[in-house]
């Protein structure tokens, strides 16, 4: 699956990255996880910890594959809030989801201080703007169950806003606790202490074949075996070409980056800043002063197509960030692409086993706050796979049904 088009910002960020081996000959793990996105670096790392034999593989180079589009978003909220969580799940079901995320972020920021690359891992907060007057009121409902359950959340006015920013808006959310990445460093930061920990990676080597025994799964690749008592699939986007209930709708998504401004804007904390409208635009700031604006969202079409789309859907895109912005009028996108990008129908992310997949999980981080998803993940298989039960998976089973009936 081609994930990536036009041109991507974050690896001249880290230009000497760290490269494995392609694997030749046969070894044996108590874990291997296949794919070395933000899934596979969480999951390594995590399991490096817990001092498990643990093998990654790629196909390609690690960190090159949707990873390249991932714009780096760290938010305790999510593409579905809390009330609407709550109204599908139950108020104790949606009130979990929101509580875990809060709990990985908060593992996120603690990242920086124990891996020898550095992730650029920012504390933000966020503005979540009423993109319409009937938003008013939904915005307020989700600001008092956020507030009622202890999440740092302020229901802001009209004149509150313009105060802060040079736009205008009915209302807005403003919460803390949220933070943006690099992440294409973040994850060769992580994959990088997971191997100096034991973890041993391997790139350009692909799964060609699968062997489900009665004691674990043996991976065939090019130019040797792996033996692995478990298995975690963290393959993205392409899990969709492995499995029949493939999960996501998948779309195609765009977003550009400025180069670095000699001014900022008026822009409060330079907070991250997203819409209630859906598909919605969002906007973040960088370590080195620029501006990534991101949103466009339209149906999934081929690479080539996406490709030619990429131009126009960047100048729509810097059209939105002038009007927020006036005084940046002018600026050029010096980075501009499009990606493959997938949400689940219910909202939340598919971690866990399969029944048809023996010894194996899955990590299908799918929505906008995939990278906190992972996080999710990597804690709650890492304690899996240490004999440790965490009930918590059942909420994102690969089995759920599709419609759930909420308990109140």
């Amino acid at each position: 699956m081609k994930l990536l088009s036009g041109k991507t910002p974050w690896e001249r960020t880290l230009p000497h990255y760290p490269v494995y081996p392609v694997l030749d000959g046969d070894i044996t793990c108590d874990c291997l996880i296949v794919g070395g996105g933000m899934g596979g670096a969480m999951a390594s790392y995590r399991l490096s910890r817990s001092g498990a034999s643990t093998v990654l593989i790629d196909k390609r180079a690690v960190g090159h594959g949707s990873t390249h589009a991932n714009t780096g978003l760290l938010q305790v909220a999510n593409d579905k809030s809390l009330t609407s969580c709550m109204n599908t799940f139950g108020a104790e079901e949606g009130l979990l989801f929101y509580k875990l995320c809060r709990e990985a972020v908060g593992k996120i920021l603690e990242l920086p201080g124990k891996l020898d690359i550095d992730p650029h891992i920012i504390p933000r907060s966020s503005l979540l703007y009423a993109s319409f007057p009937e938003d008013v009121a939904p915005l307020r409902l989700e600001y008092e169950n956020l507030a009622a359950h202890g999440f740092d959340a302020e229901f802001w006015e009209e004149d509150k806003i313009k105060a802060h920013y040079p736009f205008s808006k009915p209302a807005a959310l403003y919460s803390r606790g949220d933070a943006d990445t690099n992440p294409f460093r973040m994850v060769h930061s992580l994959i990088h202490k997971a191997h100096a920990s034991g973890v041993r990676v391997y790139e350009h080597t692909k799964a060609r074949h699968w062997e489900f025994g009665a004691d674990g799964v043996t991976c065939f690749t090019e130019h040797g075996r792996i033996s692995a008592k478990k298995v975690i699939f963290a393959m993205g986007y392409e899990t969709q070409e492995m499995k029949k209930d493939r999960g996501a709708e998948l779309i195609n998504t765009y977003a550009i980056m400025t180069p670095p401004l000699k001014k900022f804007p008026k822009w409060h904390e330079q907070s991250m800043i997203w819409e209630t409208a859906r598909p919605y635009l969002y906007f973040r700031t960088t370590i080195d002063g620029r501006i990534i604006a991101g949103g466009k969202d339209e149906q999934l079409t081929g690479p080539l197509e996406r490709e030619t789309r990429v131009l126009s859907q960047s100048q729509r895109l810097l059209e939105e960030l002038e009007a927020l912005f006036p005084e940046i009028k002018g600026v050029e996108a010096e980075f501009s692409w499009g990606g493959v990008f997938g949400t689940s129908r219910d909202g939340l992310p598919f971690i866990g086993p399969h029944p048809e997949y023996p010894h194996c999980y899955f990590i299908e981080g799918y929505g906008g706050n995939g990278t906190v998803y992972s996080m999710i993940a990597a804690e709650l298989l890492s304690d899996t796979l240490a004999g440790t039960a965490r009930p918590e998976l059942e909420l994102f089973s690969l089995t759920r049904t599709t419609k759930p009936s909420p308990v109140s």
